[in-house]
């Protein structure tokens, strides 16, 4: 069993326990619920955007703990502050270290659209997305049918938030469907956490322009993001470049005070 079956068997159960303690009826009645979603996709095209959307991540699978000095809602106004297009925010607790609550913690303090970042394959996790306060869902092919990824980007257009699609490999281009509100190029494989920019790229070229395009992963420099731009990528999505920093909010800064020289 690999990481990312480890994750959705896991995720399987938390699931269940989230069902028990909250109903989606009670869900309906966050706060948040009513609000009008802010639209990433939008904002990814705006002329003069940076098409960074950064991430606060504590760990991960395979690196540990990355930074959990900091909070998420401290993090988040210095990227918004830096002039990100948007922020992802991991709420997987076991192999992330990440929480609802990191979410909740910072929807009312910015203005810019966020993204959950989770391991989407119920329902009733949308619902629970739309009542902390996300604009986005994030939806992988990897763990979904074809099928699951119609059905539950119509669940998501129901509560008013956007589907970004991740992809990692080729054989996952059937998963697309023209609804889905942007799709993500993962340049990571999730089996093995090796990054390949070049497959990312030329299964860009395959998806043609259809879309608002998202390149995930690996971007550590300027150049890189810039090399995604000349192939049609217009959002990315920056972690653990900015987080593996002493001071996230600062690099996130420096890296787009280089972006816009």
């Amino acid at each position: 069993m690999n990481i990312l079956d480890k994750i959705v068997a896991h995720k399987k159960n938390e699931i269940v326990q989230a069902k028990s303690l909250t109903s989606i009826k009670q869900l309906e009645e966050s706060i948040f619920f009513e609000r009008p979603s802010l639209s990433l996709s939008q904002k990814l095209i705006q002329q003069n955007a940076t098409g960074i959307i950064a991430e606060y991540k504590r760990k991960s699978p395979s690196k540990g703990i990355i930074n959990d000095k900091y909070t998420t809602l401290e993090i988040v106004k210095q990227y918004e502050a830096a002039g990100v297009s948007g922020s992802s925010i991991l709420t997987d607790n076991l192999f992330f270290g990440g929480t609802v609550q990191d979410l909740i913690s910072i929807r009312n303090a910015v203005n810019i659209p966020l993204l959950r970042k989770d391991f989407m394959i119920d329902e009733y996790q949308f619902y629970e997305a739309k009542s902390i306060g996300a604009d986005v869902v994030l939806l992988i092919a990897a763990i979904l049918t074809p099928q699951e990824v119609k059905n539950f980007t119509t669940i998501a257009h129901s509560l008013n938030l956007e589907v970004l699609l991740e992809l990692h490999d080729e054989s996952e281009l059937q998963h697309v469907c023209a609804d889905v509100d942007m799709v993500g190029i993962n340049n990571r494989n999730l089996k093995t956490f090796e990054v390949d920019i070049e497959q990312s790229i030329s299964m860009s070229e395959k998806l043609g322009n259809s879309f608002v395009k998202v390149a995930e992963s690996g971007i550590s420099s300027v150049a890189t993001l810039k090399q995604f731009k000349q192939h049609g990528f217009q959002g990315f999505l920056i972690g653990e470049n900015f987080m593996k920093t002493e001071n996230p909010g600062l690099a996130c800064q420096q890296f787009i005070t280089e972006l816009l020289a």
